[in-house]
This record gives structure tokens, C-alpha cells and sequence, in this order.
């Protein structure tokens, strides 16, 4: 019995052209082999500096938490970004909105990382979430380098999530 799918008849098959420049000679395959091997390198850098980035970012969350579990506006509020100071314009005001807003940040039985990006220079952190009453929730923060070369909270969604 025939396999189902298109049929090929070799017969009608084209032979592939390499390049003229495609002497097949050894010393053009190892400069080819150089070439790969310099990609990789490069590109394992680029994901050991992204990995470093997460890392810093997740640091700086961590921090945040640990100060809003000890009730530290000022601390908390060190470890956002301009952006956010500039709606909250004081350790306090900031404190308020956490406390009423992301309850679950403030005050919860769990507080777990999940996948960490990065993406057109931001770091992109999940952060899986049960809080005080034993729900779940869904935390996407968002962290910007700064100038001085630190990592701030830019910004944080939260959402219930969704369990079956």
C-alpha cells in the first residue's frame, strides 16, 4: 500500500548548483569552520549576557519583595524606575499603591519566578504568585537598564491566573 503524500520521481529531480566560488578545497572549509565557530561564540556571549541581565533583574525583584514584606517604603521604592516615581512621587504614595493594588505583591505565601526575557533592551520576568487567601496570580514585571548602569522596575501587570 502507497504512503499517503506527494510521490517524487527522482528521475525529475534537479541536481543542486554550488557557487562558483565553491572550490570544495580544505583550507576554504576550515575558513568556513573558523567563521561558524567565531558565530557561536559570539551568539553563546550575547546569551550569557542576557542570562546575566535576567539574573539582575530577578535580583531587583527579589529585593523589592523582600522590602515590601518588611514594610520599607523607602527601600521598595528605591527599585523603581523613573517612569514610576514620577506618577509616585514619594516612598509613601508608592507604598499606598502597592498595598492597594497588587495586594498579591505585598503580601503573599509564594512568590516564584517563571520565564525571563529580553526584549528591545528590557528585561521581561513572569512571577507566579499565590497570595495570602491561596489564590493564584500572574505577575509580568518589566525592568529598564539605567544610566549608572543599574536595573529598575518600570513596571508590573497583574492578573488572576487561570488554573483548571
Amino acid at each position: 500500500m502507497p504512503k499517503p503524500g506527494p510521490s517524487r520521481n527522482h528521475a525529475d529531480m534537479q541536481p543542486i548548483e554550488l557557487p562558483a566560488s565553491h572550490t570544495g578545497k580544505p583550507h576554504d572549509r576550515i575558513g568556513r569552520i573558523i567563521a561558524l565557530l567565531f558565530a557561536i561564540l559570539i551568539g553563546s556571549t550575547a546569551l550569557v549576557s542576557a542570562g546575566d541581565d535576567v539574573a539582575a533583574g530577578r535580583a531587583v525583584i527579589r529585593s523589592q519583595e523582600a522590602a515590601l514584606g518588611r514594610d520599607d517604603a523607602a527601600a521598595a521604592y528605591a527599585f523603581a524606575s523613573p517612569s514610576i516615581k514620577s506618577w509616585y512621587r514619594t516612598p509613601a504614595t508608592f507604598m499606598f499603591m502597592v498595598r492597594n493594588s497588587y495586594a498579591p505583591v505585598y503580601r503573599h505565601r509564594s512568590f516564584e519566578f517563571g520565564e525571563g526575557r529580553i526584549f528591545d533592551g528590557k528585561i521581561y520576568q513572569e512571577v507566579h504568585i499565590i497570595d495570602a487567601d491561596g489564590e493564584a496570580w500572574e505577575a509580568l514585571y518589566t525592568l529598564e537598564p539605567q544610566s549608572d548602569g543599574s536595573v529598575k522596575i518600570s513596571g508590573c501587570v497583574l492578573k488572576k491566573a487561570v488554573t483548571s
